[in-house]
């Protein structure tokens, strides 16, 4: 199977229970798959985290954090705790097996996530909040789960097929007060040897 293929199968998913199947059986080749593809999404969210993000800034959340493609560059850097949630266990067995986090602990986002409320000061989301994945609401636990003036950074897709909730998601909780916008990059192409129309942002948004 291609790597545009496994993508695109995590994709058409009709049940978390496909998903998760998917991507236990994607775990070992995940990375290898994507970089081969271009991916560029850890590369530009690492920038800004650092950017935007002080060593010190205590606990940080992995959502959706795979086998760790997109820590690996803050753990490098100097950051942490780094704790990693995800909802296939064949991920996780690959980022155990890096040894950088903390912990790591099998959940699904848009579920409520087993934390208490206020314990991260960083909330890091990459190439997970997105159609078939996580769905919008997925905010609503990461903002009770985060401290007070936690730091959001996360991507979301901004191409033609990305889905209406997802943007207006991130209007609803500004306008709501519950964080404020803090920086966007311009899209760029996330995948581009591999799915050339895909685009994406990385966005930084800090809770009230």
């Amino acid at each position: 199977m291609s790597e545009k293929t496994k993508v695109g199968s995590s994709y058409q998913a009709n049940s978390p229970e496909e998903q998760q199947a998917a991507y236990d059986d994607w775990a070992a080749n995940y990375e290898k798959d994507l970089c081969a593809m271009g991916y560029r999404i850890p590369a530009v969210a690492a920038a800004i985290f650092s950017r935007f993000v002080p060593l010190d800034c205590g606990p940080i959340l992995d959502a959706g954090c795979g086998g760790g493609i997109q820590a690996e560059p803050l753990h490098h850097a100097g950051y942490g705790p780094i704790t990693g949630i995800d909802f296939s266990e064949g991920m996780l067995d690959v980022a155990r097996e890096k040894g950088f986090y903390t912990e790591l602990r099998q959940m699904e986002l848009g579920k409520p996530l087993g934390f208490a409320d206020e314990t991260f000061s960083v909330v890091f989301s990459i190439g997970t909040i997105t159609p078939r994945h996580a769905p919008p609401s997925s905010f609503e636990e990461l903002l009770r789960i985060a401290k007070p003036g936690a730091t959001f950074v996360f991507s979301m897709r901004n191409d033609p097929t990305q889905e209406p909730g997802y943007p207006a998601a991130l209007e609803h909780h500004t306008k709501n007060n519950h964080w404020q916008h803090v920086f966007s990059t311009d899209g760029f192409y996330s995948m581009p040897y591999g799915e050339p129309t895909v685009t994406h942002q990385v966005h930084v948004y800090q809770k009230k």
